[in-house]
């Protein structure tokens, strides 16, 4: 489904390379569910922005459904980051001037293709299902972190991505709130088949995925450091 074969990404701070990732070399099966565990400034960012194409490799290639992303245009990396891969953040990422209903819906405001589907009706089946239908029309600060987040999963969720990349999805939550939100990923997961990769400096987070990749210094190591 996405493989990174020898990936490196190395930033210029000064005079100095920094190597934020390190010949590091994945291979992610569909409907896998994975934790990405680090601590900070480990480079476990870095590799999600990698994987959900948001960054180019400095060498390496990043191959999605066996097609090298680098030699894709602008236009057609952004159609498939729009289709296959939804984000989900720890601050939510919310607009506040836009309902929670218009919120789910603006993946589709950045298609640059035709849509096989009606985004409104999605975005409401997706309220439906999270209890939340009755927020539509409420504005992300009018609601709870909890709901925010159910609401930036929808969004996650709107385009019917292959891939969710979780950025330390319960960081700004309470333990019963996070709890929640972790049971609604492996729900996810197992009901839906959605393939899931969770980003976390945190253990016991990582401990409910099915497999954790351990990185330290840019690079994978065999165990949490």
């Amino acid at each position: 489904m996405l493989k990174l074969q020898n990936v490196y990404r190395t930033y210029h701070l000064g005079d100095e390379q920094v190597h934020a990732v390190e010949d590091i070399s994945l291979d992610i099966k569909p409907k896998e569910y994975i934790s990405i565990l680090g601590t900070s400034g480990s480079g476990k960012s870095t590799l999600m922005y990698l994987i959900g194409l948001l960054e180019q490799p400095t060498s390496g290639k990043i191959l999605v459904e066996g097609k090298d992303v680098s030699k894709l245009s602008d236009d057609e990396l952004s159609v498939i980051r729009n289709h296959f891969v939804g984000f989900i953040f720890q601050q939510f990422n919310l607009i506040n001037k836009f309902t929670v209903l218009e919120n789910i819906m603006m993946p589709a405001k950045y298609a640059k293709e035709k849509l096989d589907f009606d985004p409104e009706e999605r975005a409401l089946e997706l309220l439906k299902r999270f209890n939340m239908l009755n927020r539509k029309d409420f504005f992300p600060n009018k609601i709870s972190g909890g709901q925010q987040q159910r609401v930036a999963i929808a969004r996650a969720l709107l385009m019917r991505p292959k891939l969710i990349l979780a950025d330390e999805p319960t960081g700004n939550l309470d333990s019963k709130t996070g709890e929640e939100i972790l049971n609604l990923l492996e729900e996810l997961n197992k009901k839906d088949g959605v393939t899931i990769i969770l980003v976390t400096h945190d253990h016991s987070v990582a401990s409910r995925t099915k497999k954790t990749i351990y990185i330290k210094d840019g690079k994978l190591v065999g165990k949490y450091i």
